[in-house]
């Protein structure tokens, strides 16, 4: 079976991409037309700068996951998620473990985010139509 799929191999990173990139084109959405409630509850949760951190996190987020979905430049904002990731687990995920709370899905999306810090952007990218990669 390793032979007849070892063609698609080349194909992985662009999974991890759509799934990472359209979660957090959604998750920074949200933020950025919502930015006084999400920089009211980082204040709530004690992130400092809480209005300068929601601004950071929205944009990181939504434009972020554009350049993770369309493979441009993908480590630079996969550090970035990544980054995104372990704090919003550290300061709210954690405490509800990994049974609830959304623990589990940050740390899964944390996993993918370090996947592609690894992988690149791989086929089907701009970085591989244009030549350019990081």
């Amino acid at each position: 079976m390793d032979d007849a799929l070892k063609p698609y191999q080349d194909y992985v990173p662009l999974l991890l991409r759509i799934a990472v990139g359209s979660v957090f084109i959604v998750a920074g959405w949200g933020k950025l037309t919502g930015i006084d409630g999400t920089a009211e509850f980082f204040g709530g949760v004690g992130i400092p700068l809480p209005v300068f951190s929601a601004w950071l996190v929205a944009i990181v987020e939504f434009f972020g996951g554009i350049m993770v979905l369309l493979g441009f430049f993908t480590r630079i904002p996969a550090i970035l998620l990544g980054i995104i990731m372990i704090v919003a687990m550290i300061t709210v995920k954690f405490e509800a473990g990994l049974g609830g709370g959304g623990l589990r899905v940050d740390f899964m999306l944390l996993l993918m985010c370090i996947s592609l810090l690894f992988t690149g952007d791989g086929k089907a990218s701009i970085g591989e139509a244009t030549g350019k990669t990081i």
